[in-house]
Parts: C-alpha cells; sequence; structure tokens
C-alpha cells in the first residue's frame, strides 16, 4: 500500500467528515430548539437571552456560526452542553469508549462463533450441520434487537439469575463485575452479527471451493485441511472484512437501542438523551463522531484486505 493511496484516503476521510458536518450542522439549525432558553430556562428575562445570545455568537449569520464551531471542532471543542453546561468533548468521548468496548467484545466473540460455524456449514454443504446453522442465521438476522435483549434479560437475568440485566461497571474499577454487566449486551449484539457473517463465510466458501485453484491444489496431493485453511478459507474471509466493517456502522448506530434497554451509558444513549433534550451541540458531536469511527474502520478494511490478499495493490 503506497504512501499516496494512504494520503488519498486520509483526503476523502476529512472530505466525508467535511460534508458530514454541513449536513449535521444544517439540520440542527432548523429544530425547534433556542440555545439561551434551554441554557437560561424559560422563566429567564429577555434581557438575559439577548445578552446570551450575543455571547454565544446566536445572532451571527449561518455560514459564521458554522465557521466558528468547524474552528472548534478541529481543535477538539464541540461546545457546551445546553443540558449540562459542560463541555461536549470529554462526555462524548468516554461514551464512545464505552461503545467501542461493546463493539469489540461483540466482534471477538462474533469471529470466535461465525467463522467455525461458516466453515462447517460450507464443508458439510446440504447435510444436517449445514441446515442447522443457516436456521440459526435466517433466526440471527430475522429477530429485532429488543426482542434479543428481552430473551437474553428473561432467561440469564430473570430465570437463571446468572448475570445483571442492566448497569454498568467500568473494567478499570472492578474487571468481574464489568465484564457481568457488559454480556448480556455482548451477547445480544453478536447474534446479528453471527448471523450475518456465518452466512457471509458459508457462502464465500462455497465459491472458493469450488474453483480452478482448489481443484489443482487437490490435485498436488495436499491435505483437506491444508486446502481449506491455507489456501481457500484466507481468499473467502476477503468480503467478510467488509461485511464486519460494515457492522461498525451497525454497532454504533444500531446499538442504541441496546444501550437503553441495558442502560449502558454508551454513545448511542448519549445521543437519545441529547435528542430528547434539544441539546445541539451534544447531537452534533454524536453524529460527527459516529461518522469519523464509521470512516475509519472502513480505511482499516482496506489495510486489512491488501494484509491478506498481496494481489490487492492500492496505488
Amino acid at each position: 500500500m503506497s504512501p499516496a493511496y494512504i494520503l488519498k484516503r486520509v483526503a476523502l476521510i476529512g472530505y466525508t467528515l467535511f460534508v458530514v458536518s454541513l449536513i449535521v450542522f444544517a439540520i440542527t439549525q432548523i429544530l425547534p430548539a433556542d440555545a439561551a432558553v434551554m441554557m437560561l430556562g424559560e422563566n429567564a428575562t429577555p434581557e438575559a437571552l439577548a445578552a446570551l445570545r450575543t455571547k454565544m455568537g446566536l445572532n451571527d449569520p449561518i455560514w459564521l456560526q458554522y465557521g466558528h464551531w468547524l474552528a472548534g471542532v478541529v481543535q477538539g471543542d464541540f461546545g457546551l452542553s445546553m443540558r449540562t453546561g459542560q463541555p461536549v468533548a470529554p462526555v462524548m468521548i468516554e461514551a464512545l469508549g464505552r461503545s467501542l468496548l461493546l463493539a469489540l467484545f461483540s466482534i471477538l466473540l462474533m469471529l470466535a462463533l461465525a467463522v467455525p460455524l461458516g466453515i462447517i456449514a460450507a464443508v458439510r454443504r446440504g447435510r444436517a450441520a449445514d441446515l442447522g446453522v443457516s436456521f440459526i442465521s435466517y433466526i440471527g438476522v430475522s429477530v429485532p434487537e429488543f426482542v434479543t435483549a428481552t430473551l437474553v434479560v428473561l432467561v440469564l437475568a430473570d430465570w437463571l439469575q446468572w448475570l445483571p440485566a442492566t448497569g454498568y461497571v467500568p473494567l478499570t474499577e472492578d474487571p468481574v463485575r464489568g465484564l457481568k454487566h457488559l454480556a448480556l449486551p455482548v451477547l445480544t449484539v453478536s447474534v446479528i452479527l453471527i448471523a450475518h457473517v456465518s452466512r457471509m463465510v458459508r457462502s464465500e466458501l462455497v465459491d472458493v471451493l469450488h474453483t480452478d485453484y482448489i481443484r489443482a491444489a487437490r490435485l498436488k496431493g495436499l491435505s483437506k485441511r491444508t486446502v481449506l485453511y491455507k489456501h481457500a478459507l484466507r481468499n473467502a474471509l476477503l468480503p467478510t472484512i467488509t461485511i464486519v466493517a460494515l457492522d461498525v456502522g451497525y454497532l454504533l448506530g444500531g446499538v442504541i437501542v441496546v444501550e437503553e434497554i441495558f442502560a449502558l451509558p454508551g454513545i448511542g444513549r448519549q445521543l437519545i438523551v441529547a435528542i430528547q433534550s434539544r441539546d445541539l451541540p451534544s447531537i452534533q458531536a454524536g453524529a460527527l463522531i459516529m461518522a469519523a469511527t464509521y470512516a475509519i474502520a472502513n480505511f482499516l478494511a482496506d489495510i486489512a484486505y491488501a494484509w491478506l490478499d498481496r494481489r490487492i495493490q492500492y496505488d
């Protein structure tokens, strides 16, 4: 992968985030919320509201307000929350860390289960194992997150009482309790990921196993294990990388429901609170941070492509 390609991709990410910032800022400007009223309250005097609007630059032209906001964003300053009056950036970054922790554990669990299930289904195509994996995948894709969350809470937290139903404990404070509180959200999110990826691995591996170079490898006398793991699986996993990268968008957007159900203070839940309270700076920060994370995940997917398949060259 050439340095020129990396620079082009970084520039593309920057341009994408610039466009997203324009859209997000424009949308938040048309929302029926007055920043001065949100901060001072409805009982504030007209003089106090006018003074605050002048101080915050709310009377400036829209393009100037956007310029000031963007200049702050570039420096890591997303402004002050209308709800709490505190800086938005530290709260959102901390919430993002919790969401990424949920995403990391979910992806690890997904890879540990989805890839083996996909391999078993492909190798035993048309048999009971293949049908079983396909059935589980269809169920996982079809059932919404809130239904899965309700079921795991009902079984594992209510009936069996193995795990806590809601709440969050930082891993740095108590690793054991922290993992217990993360277990149910991770399991809920992983169900859909496992369904997506196992189907993809199975489909791609079936196609690869019927290619000419796999037949040639078998004719050379290579063992089935060598052909499967050294030649076939490496190429079959390439499309899976794209699915995992796209699932990062789901993990940061779709887990909003999961974080709300399990009271996990991630960025999705912070965004819900911001929308409910019409906290415009927090809405802008949350949307932009999620877009940046998604763009970076796709960039890392391209790097993983080139690492797995040396024939892929980015110029």
